[in-house]
């Protein structure tokens, strides 16, 4: 076969509806709003859109529906244009982006909506259904829960690096403070390191503040090539890299549970397809489901050394106006974790940042950002560079 040349992809519109507790809307209605809004935001038809690739983890257990994407398409008065599900856990938004942008760079389709989906709220209680995306056999069966998962992370890379209680509870104060500044998330209020570690215990050394909460909500962005791009939008927001890893779905077959692979994979094919380095990124998105992910996080994609991230954090680097802002949406912890609709929020939020439109939380003279969505304990996980 001869050799494929893709097309550079650009980013022309974007959305996200609010996240929380949305007991008055219903997930058909959620994803509607949300891809309603980004055909909008790109000065485009309905008519215009070629395909959707839709984000969504488990409306089957959370909704008691499957077969989503007709239903969407259906929905949303798209049909018959085509609309494909993409699943990978929490990281299905993520790879939901990763598909539209595949469908434009190829040639396949022009013009693609990649969207995500969660309504976690219908049920009573969540846990179950979230446990679907850990091991069932060696994890999930046993009764170990994603809290307590992380938890024994946390208290392996305390013991290794000697990362303090305070430290995991600096990361998620920072969340808030962005998130306060954010009108869409679901808990937009400061907290203090007091009130982390006061909070309920979860799963020791995690306590309530230190995870992210259960959320309704959805996100979308369209894509178009890069040479059509000034068409739709003055602010057009290019992709220089997309990248997806594996890693183990089990956390006790990893080589080292204070690492996610999947992660240092992913960024490493990020970074080289982009032609950058971890000092040319100017922001972060990250998934800090839990707070020691957020610094794992930091470690993974390469902007400190092992280990060093509770210093970091503590220094004020992560902090907008610091050496590398994180999550300056607040994150999964304040905006909120929507499974299936996190990662096309986060890129939603890079959009806003590098068009200077994100408001009382805008980084000054962003020029390159990032997001990286994990799902599970890193069995999935996608990085996504992008730039003026």
């Amino acid at each position: 076969m001869e050799e494929c040349n893709l097309r550079d992809v650009a980013i022309i519109g974007v959305s996200q509806t609010k996240f929380g507790e949305l007991w008055d809307i219903s997930f058909r209605d959620l994803i509607t709003e949300a891809g309603l809004k980004a055909v909008a935001d790109a000065g485009i038809e309905g008519a215009e859109l070629e395909a959707m690739f839709v984000g969504n983890m488990t409306a089957g257990l959370f909704v008691k529906q499957e077969h989503i994407a007709s239903l969407i398409a259906d929905h949303s008065g798209l049909t018959p244009m085509p609309c494909t599900r993409v699943e990978a856990a929490c990281a299905s938004g993520g790879l939901a982006l990763r598909s539209g942008i595949m469908a434009v760079a190829s040639g396949f389709h022009d013009i693609v909506i990649s969207a995500g989906v969660e309504k976690m709220t219908d049920v009573v209680d969540p846990t179950p259904a979230i446990a679907t995306a850990s091991d069932q056999e060696w994890e999930a069966q046993q009764g170990v829960t994603f809290p307590s998962l992380y938890a024994m992370i946390a208290k392996r890379h305390m013991y290794q690096y000697g990362t303090t209680r305070e430290q995991l509870a600096m990361f998620s104060v920072a969340n808030h403070k962005n998130g306060a500044l954010n009108p869409l998330a679901q808990f937009p209020m400061e907290i203090t390191v007091d009130q982390v570690l006061n909070s309920s215990m979860v799963a020791d050394p995690l306590r309530l503040l230190d995870c992210s909460p259960v959320t309704d909500g959805a996100a979308a962005v369209i894509l178009c090539p890069a040479e059509e791009a000034r068409k739709y939008t003055d602010t057009p927001i290019y992709v220089k890299a997309s990248a997806q890893a594996s890693g183990t779905i089990a956390l006790h077959d990893r080589r080292d549970i204070t690492t996610i692979d999947s992660t240092v994979h992913a960024a490493r094919t990020a970074y080289d397809m982009a032609g950058l380095e971890p000092k040319d990124i100017q922001a972060v998105e990250v998934h800090d489901c839990f707070s020691i992910n957020g610094l794992l996080a930091i470690e993974d994609l390469g902007f400190v050394e092992k280990g060093q991230a509770g210093p970091a954090v503590e220094d004020g680097m992560t902090e907008i106006g610091g050496k590398i802002p994180v999550n300056p949406s607040g994150g999964l912890k304040s905006r909120g974790h929507p499974l299936g609709a996190t990662g096309i929020a986060q890129a939603a939020e890079m959009v806003w940042q590098l068009r200077g439109d994100a408001g009382k939380r805008q980084i000054d003279g962003i020029e390159v950002g990032m997001t990286q969505n994990i799902g599970g304990t890193g069995g999935t996980a996608t990085v996504h560079i992008f730039g003026r």
